[in-house]
């Protein structure tokens, strides 16, 4: 903080004395309507100046990056979610009297509930929210989306939120629960009310209105659990959770019950609600995006993900602090109340690349935190993913032509929930594709949940251009149809490209200039004894073909820091190799490259290379009697230099041998391929694993990865590659040896046995604890 900055009044660590971190607090109102239009844009401030601040308008701690929010999340040890339903406006007598005349008790519930009770109330009612057991309801999902799209599809206008987003996902929501559709009107009217008596700023006269609202919302819970007591046989999660009650009822109590169904209607319904219709408005913004998914279905289930990170509909949660702790540099004492900012949070460049930019190829925008994070992440964020998919498929196959009608958004005033009141759209019915084209009408693709979407984030782009940059070696240039700007990159990072109809997909490293924004480089070695990728691109890719692509993703980064930098490649491994020399040379790091090969032909880039680094390039071709002696060219390292190698293994074995006697994490390296074979469950052991943030065990079978078994058990994990040669499954491991079978962490890493790839390694011991 600047000394001369405004101390604002009654600072809860400070007082009105000494500096305080709250400088910019007096900005934050979140009923403005810039926080409302825009809750990131308007918190962009405090990310970039002021992560964790006072609202003393609120009386709540903000905080603001992703790190902080997602620290704060996993955190059940400092952190209470007590206060999650806690009311923001206190009511008044009158309206406590209103409420207590319904007999109104809302009690704890899975979202406002410490641990331990918290987790073991979650695993006996989680059965209902596998994947699973959501996809069941995909049929209903797509039934209940055509039929309404039916209704409207010739009308050439309609709002969208009133014709569909609002009735479809609660018709969902009341079947997930068990409960019949006969109460749907009051639903509406009751969950709105229960958001703005919960999250919102009612005035005294709404404050009476609303706890009628509430009330009659109680009443209504208690009836139907009354009735569902009297048959819990069937379908539905409050049926599930009468029939764990009589298995368990000092876990699973009925005052338990009764606040779970008031609060699961709101979960199981609103939040999709506005998500879509968020997601629908943020995409119509968009029209290249759009057009997109139109074009490509299989794109859905990654821009949902895009979606949810750039506009969901839950934009912040609430904690209480339980012991002194330190969040973003800013030390809280014991009771503080926070206001974590999840959409700010999704919004923060330090996490997200161009985080402002809608990109529905981002590869890691399923590391979002719209459905929060750790032992209280939503439960139902597997069925908000299929609805959002569904109805997503079904408007842009029948509607692609639609697009935003002129309007003024509006939201209803609260803190945490988010999503248009209205949303009026427009279309020429005489453009409906399926008047020429009805079969259009029975067209569907499976729904991606409990998996990871970065399969289904590729992007077309075509094929600019072909040339031989060295025998057996192909460079392709790649841009986009309409010449807009491709994701950025960093040197070290790679894409993915599907090579063939077969979806055989191949990861070849970026090798061109990071600062071109209009095209992508790779260049590729013909392998006759190979998988088919490299054969297929040098005999079958032609010049205008389009192709499938994902990424660029980055796990052999290169360290601008360091005051001096080796870089090693041998053969094709010049490909990372050369943008990070590249960028050696722009920032005037200290540098030499060695490069191998067994003939200088075959050699890729090495007149570029020389125009480029001079006298830095050491060429070491085989053929020309100048083999590499690394024991002696990397004998004196200088003080804080990084080693940077890729190549063939045996050249990585050798470099690997070397870096024993130097500097720990001075060496870092990419290999070609995994190490990771199938699993034979005859050879294997089963073995348990333990969560540290929420204290959830899972059981690991002979026959199943780690990967598999966390995302069956409702765990969201990054992967890419299944085959250890990414790094993108990582954990960390907290307790027990870990038998790792990955090409990715170094020896010493190895024996730490702190982190491990989840999608090959396993447990050499019985148990782990993880960090998860």
């Amino acid at each position: 903080m600047h000394p001369s900055s405004p101390i604002p009044a009654g600072c809860p660590v400070h007082g009105a004395q000494g500096a305080c971190p709250a400088v910019g607090a007096e900005r934050f109102d979140p009923f403005s309507s810039g926080y409302l239009d825009d809750p990131a844009q308007y918190l962009r401030w405090a990310r970039e100046q002021q992560p964790v601040f006072f609202s003393e308008a609120l009386g709540y701690w903000v905080v603001t990056r992703y790190e902080d929010v997602k620290g704060v999340f996993r955190n059940h040890r400092d952190f209470s979610p007590s206060n999650a339903l806690e009311k923001l406006t206190p009511p008044s007598e009158e309206a406590q009297a209103v409420m207590a005349s319904y007999g109104y008790a809302m009690n704890r519930t899975l979202v406002n509930e410490d641990e331990p009770a918290h987790m073991a109330r979650r695993r006996l009612l989680l059965g209902p929210f596998t994947p699973e057991a959501v996809r069941e309801h995909e049929p209903l999902a797509r039934r209940l989306a055509r039929e309404y799209v039916d209704r409207f599809i010739d009308a050439g206008r309609v709002d969208l939120v009133e014709a569909m987003l609002w009735e479809v996902p609660l018709t969902i929501a009341l079947h997930f629960l068990g409960i019949d559709e006969e109460d749907m009107p009051q639903l509406r009217r009751y969950s709105i009310a229960h958001t703005v008596n919960t999250w919102g700023r009612p005035s005294p006269d709404q404050q009476l209105a609303v706890a009628h609202a509430v009330g009659n919302f109680w009443a209504l819970a208690g009836r139907i659990l009354d009735k569902m007591r009297a048959d819990p046989s069937g379908p539905g999660w409050m049926k599930f959770g009468i029939r764990m009650q009589a298995e368990h009822p000092d876990v699973v109590t009925d005052s338990y019950l009764h606040s779970m169904m008031m609060a699961g209607i709101v979960a199981a319904h609103e939040t999709t609600a506005n998500a879509t219709a968020n997601a629908l408005r943020l995409l119509l913004e968009h029209p290249s995006a759009w057009r997109e998914i139109c074009e490509d279905p299989s794109l859905i289930p990654n821009a949902v993900e895009e979606c949810l990170r750039l506009s969901g509909s839950i934009i912040a949660w609430r904690r209480v602090a339980l012991n002194e702790v330190r969040v973003g540099g800013v030390d809280l004492p014991v009771g503080s109340r926070l206001l974590i900012v999840m959409t700010s949070g999704n919004h923060d460049e330090a996490r997200f690349a161009d985080a402002e930019r809608l990109d529905i190829h981002r590869d890691n925008a399923g590391e979002h935190l719209s459905f929060g994070y750790g032992s209280h992440q939503c439960m139902g964020k597997n069925l908000a993913r299929l609805e959002l998919q569904v109805f997503l498929e079904e408007l842009s196959r029948r509607l692609p032509h639609m697009r935003l009608a002129g309007q003024r958004f509006s939201y209803v005033p609260n803190i945490s929930f988010r999503g248009p009141e209205h949303l009026w759209v427009e279309w020429d019915p005489r453009d409906n594709p399926e008047r020429r084209d009805p079969a259009r009408l029975g067209e569907s693709q499976p729904v991606r949940i409990g998996e990871s979407t970065r399969a289904a984030s590729a992007r077309l782009l075509r094929v600019a251009g072909l040339r031989p940059v060295a025998e057996r070696v192909l460079e392709i240039e790649l841009q986009a149809d309409d010449g807009r700007p491709l994701p950025r990159w960093t040197p070290g990072a790679h894409v993915d490209l599907e090579c063939g109809e077969t979806g055989l997909t191949r990861q070849y490293s970026l090798c061109g200039d990071p600062e071109d924004p209009r095209s992508l480089r790779v260049a590729v070695l013909h392998e006759a004894e190979g998988r088919g990728g490299s054969h297929w691109i040098h005999t079958r890719l032609r010049v205008g073909e389009r192709v499938r692509l994902r990424g660029p993703r980055n796990h052999f980064a290169f360290d601008e820091s360091a005051p001096a930098a080796v870089f090693v490649a041998g053969g094709i491994g010049i490909t990372p190799i050369a943008a990070m020399a590249l960028r050696a040379r722009s920032l005037g790091i200290d540098y030499v490259l060695h490069y191998s090969g067994h003939a200088r032909a075959a050699m890729a880039y090495v007149d570029e290379l020389r125009a480029l680094h001079g006298e830095r390039l050491r060429l070491h071709a085989a053929d020309q009697g100048a083999r590499a002696d690394y024991a002696r060219e990397l004998r004196d390292l200088p003080r804080g230099c990084a080693v940077y190698a890729c190549g063939p293994q045996r050249l990585l074995d050798a470099l690997q041998e070397l870096s024993a006697a130097w500097p720990l994490g001075t060496l870092r390296v990419e290999r070609f391929q995994g190490a990771a074979g199938a699993l034979d469950p005859a050879k294997e052991h089963a073995f348990d694993v333990e969560l540290s943030d929420s204290g959830q065990r899972i059981r690991v079978a002979a026959d199943q990865t780690l990967l598999q078994a966390l995302r069956a058990a409702n765990i969201d994990l990054p992967s890419d590659c299944c085959e250890g040669l990414c790094g993108s499954c990582e954990v960390r491991v907290l307790e027990g040896e870990v038998d790792h079978r990955d090409v990715v962490l170094t020896p010493t890493e190895r024996a730490r046995h702190d982190k491990m790839m989840s999608c090959c390694s396993r447990a050499a011991s019985t148990r782990l604890v993880l960090e998860l």
